[in-house]
């Protein structure tokens, strides 16, 4: 909670690490504001993108990277400590973002084994306003539950906070069985298939399985401290979260997701060029043909 009118600086610039960490903040925070920000630029202008069910998640999730790329400016440069008790703490507001892309990741994950494995019913039943639906809930789910943590007494919030963190471990466990089963399908199908448009509706299951793959590494470390602290009161604690190594590491997904959206996409990757870093960074004039990677841009 925010007590005082001036909030101190993450760090004292005692050290050349001092310097570092802040100066490192600065850089991560610009940089995930910049890509994330021009995966959502891409995708919103973009009609064949944004039709798209997997397009919308990747909407979703660069949506919450972006605000968390601008949540850095304050929790990496200032003196912030979330938890309870906290310390110019924003009620948990900031690193929900997080939260929400939990949830995303998981949905599109159950997004993909249904357009892959059972098109029939996916193109039935799973349609756009489904997906834009989905993505709402998620925002919703995370800050109703929040919103009830912060309204009810600090040993309350403690505990709803446990519940919460139990319920992410039921989570992180499905995605990681979904991952597994979606790495096999990918593979199985993609060995065998020649270049067509199935072969690049199933190649969007190798960027939801990298993506995370690459989430719960980053984001695994910060979540099992958590646990070891809550359990046993030992685990890791820092002075704040400029200089928490897991909360940093958490945070990275905001520039490593879409980083991965933008490499896994050829799509994506000219919508992105055309639309927002060609305008940035001018060259000589090339026409360059654009075309979706995927031809059923409703569901697929």
């Amino acid at each position: 909670m925010l007590h005082n009118s001036t909030v101190p600086l993450s760090v004292d610039f005692d050290t050349p690490g001092d310097f570092f960490i802040f100066i490192f903040h600065i850089v991560f925070a610009t940089c995930a504001v910049l890509v994330a920000g021009s995966v959502v630029i891409g995708i919103s202008c973009t009609r064949s993108l944004r039709v798209q069910n997997r397009f919308v998640f990747m909407l979703n999730t660069s949506i919450s990277d972006t605000l968390t790329g601008f949540s850095v400016y304050y929790l990496g440069l200032f003196d912030v400590q979330e938890g309870y008790p906290s310390r110019n703490g924003t009620y948990y507001i900031l690193p929900s973002f997080l939260g929400v892309n939990v949830l995303t990741f998981l949905f599109a994950q159950f997004d993909r084994y249904f357009a892959v494995c059972h098109p029939f019913f996916y193109n039935r039943f799973i349609s756009r306003s489904v997906v834009i639906g989905i993505c709402v809930f998620c925002w919703v789910y995370t800050y109703t539950i929040l919103t009830v943590q912060n309204m009810v007494p600090i040993s309350k919030a403690a505990q709803i906070n446990a519940f919460g963190v139990m319920t992410f471990q039921i989570i992180v466990l499905v995605k990681v069985l979904m991952t597994v089963k979606l790495y096999i399908i990918a593979r199985g199908h993609l060995i065998r298939e020649v270049p067509s448009a199935e072969r690049d509706k199933r190649e969007s299951l190798r960027i939801i399985v990298f993506v995370v793959i690459c989430f719960l590494a980053l984001w695994c470390p910060s979540f099992v401290n958590i646990i070891v602290r809550q359990l046993t009161r030992q685990g890791l604690r820092f002075r704040n979260e400029a200089t928490n190594v897991f909360a940093i590491m958490a945070r990275l997904n905001a520039l490593v997701t879409p980083a991965l959206y933008i490499w896994g996409s050829p799509a994506l990757r000219n919508s992105v060029w055309h639309i927002v870093w060609r305008k940035v960074c001018p060259c000589p004039k090339k026409r360059v043909g654009f075309k979706s990677d995927e031809p059923n841009e409703r569901a697929q």
